[in-house]
């Protein structure tokens, strides 16, 4: 994060609307699909239909303004496979988009979650969340121009957010406990699809971006594992 409140961008907070939603975020990518990849006849669509099943016509709204300005941050390729792809794959398509929006989500994933695996302690803690959260409120002012009420429920969607696409395991516990750390399991296809929109977006999933590509390091490998040449024997001369 910046060191300084008034460099520092704005946090999205509108997401507690939705939660992660991966079923219904497919829904919304298959009619973008039908729709030749036009957002606001995909918007029309949507709401008319009321293709995400909602109970109120406002609550639609909420839910499809939330999905869509998410899904607006994938590409052509991550939506089709949001659309096609298995409940895995779907799951986490809707999850790179929170990554990409959401930029708390990305923050917690990067700066709490990737150092408990890192350090061998994959317990989440409620005393993590505290600390991190008392690190966001230094350079974010609108955490804390919440309604204690809304700074609950934003704390509450973020988790939910996390054990829906697999990052944590395991309900809260007594003594503090949130739950477990883990790496959600991601098929070849997202993980070439992540890192080549951005390597940078794979910490998202707890996992570190390459160092370099494979071609370059076979490369560098020949270049320095070429055999320096060998001087002749006197024997060899002397048949010379």
């Amino acid at each position: 994060m910046t060191s300084s409140a008034t460099s520092a961008r704005r946090y999205c907070l509108s997401f507690t609307a939705a939660g992660l939603k991966p079923e219904l975020a497919a829904v919304i990518a298959g009619i973008y699909l039908e729709a030749a990849a036009n957002w606001a006849l995909t918007k029309a669509t949507v709401l008319e239909c009321n293709a995400l099943q909602a109970r109120s016509a406002n609550t639609g709204k909420r839910l499809e303004l939330e999905l869509r300005q998410r899904l607006q941050c994938l590409n052509s390729r991550q939506m089709e496979l949001l659309a096609k792809g298995t409940s895995d794959e779907r799951t986490a398509m809707a999850w790179l988009a929170v990554l990409k929006r959401i930029e708390i989500a990305a923050d917690l994933t990067r700066e709490v979650l990737l150092g408990k695996l890192s350090s061998l302690d994959p317990v989440l803690r409620r005393s993590d969340m505290a600390a991190f959260y008392e690190d966001c409120e230094r350079d974010h002012p609108e955490l804390t121009a919440l309604a204690p009420s809304s700074q609950q429920k934003v704390r509450s969607a973020l988790l939910q957010m996390l054990r829906d696409a697999g990052l944590l395991s395991g309900k809260a516990g007594k003594g503090g406990t949130l739950g477990t750390v883990q790496r959600p399991l991601l098929s070849p296809q997202v993980q070439e699809l992540v890192a080549s929109d951005d390597p940078a977006l794979l910490v998202g999933f707890l996992l570190h971006a390459p160092a370099m590509p494979v071609k370059n390091r076979k490369s560098v490998s020949k270049t320095a594992a070429k055999p320096a040449a060998k001087k002749a024997t006197p024997a060899q001369r002397a048949k010379a």
